[in-house]
Parts: C-alpha cells; structure tokens; sequence
C-alpha cells in the first residue's frame, strides 16, 4: 500500500479534479503491474497496474492480490467501471486503502467485487490515503473546497507597506526561492483568491510563471462589482466567505488558495473556514504598514526553506 500512495503522486498536477489513486498488482511473492491515474480522464490507476503486466506474467492474474490506494469506481463516467475490470480480469484478492466519498461510488465498488466472489480487505494505511485525497475528501465531505491560506509579512509583522497618506503600496516581501514555492503551490491548486484591494492596488497575475503547472483560476472577492475591471476568464464573488465556498462548491472547484490582503484572509480565518495556511516570514523591516493576519492554531510546523522562515498551519478543527 506504500507503494500505491508513492505511485498515486506521481498525479499530483494532472489528476485533478479526480483524486491521486495508485495500484499494484502482486503475484508469485512479486510485483508484476502497476500504475498510477495520470490525468483527468484517462485509465484510473487499475486500469494502467492491469496494462503494465506482461503476457508471459497473464497467468498469475487468478492467484494475484490487488492494491488499491482508494477505492474501485462502480460508475460510467469519463471512463469504464474499474470495479468490472477486476472481475473481468479474475483476480481473487483485493487490498483497498479507503472507501471513496464520493456519492457514485462510495462503497458500491467494494460491494461490486464481494459479488463477484472477491476477497475484499479494506482500511489498510487508511488515515495516510484519506490524507494523500484531501482535498477530494474536503470538496466531498464538507460541500466546499480545500482552503489553502498564503501571505509573507515582514520581519515586524506587515505584509504591506503605506505611503505618507496611509495608502497600501505593492511590497515585495519574497525572495526569488520562497516565490517558487509559492507559484508551486498555485500549481496544485484549482483556483486562486485575491480581494478587492490587492487587486486594484498590486494588480497581480496569480500565475504559475516561477514554477511547472497549469495558472489556478482566478477568483475575486469584491463588494465593488461594479467598479472593478477583472478580465472575462476571471469569478468575481461576493458575500460571507460561506457563501463564497459555496459558489466555488458549485463551480466544481476543489481547491482554493487564498492570497488576498489582510482582511480577507482574517475573515477565512476567523470563520474557521480554512484547512492549511502558509507564512512566510521575510526580512525586511516595514515599521509601519498593513499588520499580517493574526491565526491561532496549535498544529504547527515551522520550516527553513533556503534561509527563509516559514510557518506551515494546520486546522485541527476540522
């Protein structure tokens, strides 16, 4: 099972929105398939471990043991049942990870293949898969998406600075490596949020152009729909940050990272509407300015990434 959540990132950027599923087929004391889902609308991972045997390993198929990191679909969707592969294929074991959470599937695959006469154990490393499909488990679970929060502050706490008239000014508090894992982390995420005042005062891209991967969504949170100019490919939202998660939800959106000014982050955070959140400590010093969000949390990591401080959170409450 180690194996199939090591395989299972390997789809970390070109999965989504589907999960990351890994699959190993055993035989003989030894691995004679295995695979990975790619992307999004291509073979699942069972498909591609049932791809990888050899025709001279076919034969070990009835007396095999299959891996799965998550869960066998039993639905038509993009692609065929997995669940019927299995059959078809005529393996007598199977290993699954955790149940899907999602609606058309849900234990129904795992059923599919008790009918068939297979032996199913399910729950192996179930707490590291749940944890490998966060954000599928979030979108599915709670009817939003996987909240991400991301801001740099200074070395006395601001995250912006102010002109003579207390006006907040572009402040670039990222280095050229902190700014890679930033554009990383845009990568992995299906959208990405700004409010009101970062967009009309930074006027940021929300691009990936420091790392590989596909630009999130953009995504503007504003009370000021009438006065902004956002660009056609751009969701502009407004209301409470539920009702934002909400429309997302709708969206089809599983992931959001947060990058908006101090206020929209604080009000992510006050509502406790957030799963991870990401700060980054630099080292300039502003003495004056917009302060950086305040986060109580208790699960915490702190990390030295070339140099830089910064300070990974976790929402326990969830």
């Amino acid at each position: 099972m180690h194996r199939c959540i090591q395989l299972a990132k390997n789809g970390r950027l070109n999965a989504q929105p589907n999960p990351m599923v890994g699959a190993v087929i055993v035989a003989d004391g030894r691995i004679i398939g295995e695979g990975y889902h790619v992307r999004c609308g291509e073979g699942h991972a069972e498909v591609n471990a049932f791809a990888a045997v050899k025709p001279q390993h076919e034969h070990l198929l009835p007396q095999a043991t299959l891996y799965v990191s998550l869960e066998p679909c039993s639905h038509y969707g993009k692609t065929p049942p997995c669940a019927e592969l299995i059959v078809r294929k005529g393996v007598k074991k199977v290993v699954v990870g955790c149940i899907d959470p999602f609606a058309q599937v849900q234990g129904r695959g795992i059923e599919r293949l008790r009918q068939a006469g297979i032996d199913v154990k399910v729950g192996v490393c179930e707490e590291e898969c749940k944890a490998l499909n966060k954000v599928f488990f979030t979108f599915h679970k709670y009817r939003r998406p996987y909240v991400t929060l991301k801001w740099a502050a200074s070395a006395d706490g601001f995250i912006a600075a102010v002109d003579a008239d207390g006006r907040q000014q572009p402040t670039q508090i990222s280095n050229v490596y902190t700014q890679m894992l930033c554009h990383k982390l845009r990568a992995e995420h299906q959208a990405i949020l700004v409010g009101h005042n970062t967009w009309t005062t930074d006027h940021p891209s929300l691009t990936t152009r420091a790392w590989y991967g596909r630009n999130p969504q953009r995504v503007l949170l504003t009370h000021h729909r009438e006065s902004v100019v956002a660009d056609p490919d751009m969701i502009v939202v407004e209301g409470s940050i539920g009702e934002v998660l909400s429309t997302l939800y709708r969206r089809g959106i599983q992931s959001l990272l947060v990058e908006g000014g101090r206020n929209v982050l604080q009000q992510f955070i006050d509502c406790g509407l957030w799963d991870e959140a990401w700060a980054e400590e630099g080292e300039k010093v502003l003495e004056k300015g917009t302060k950086a969000p305040v986060i109580d949390c208790r699960e915490t990591e702190n990390i030295t990434f070339f140099g830089r401080a910064i300070r990974h959170y976790v929402n326990g409450r969830q």
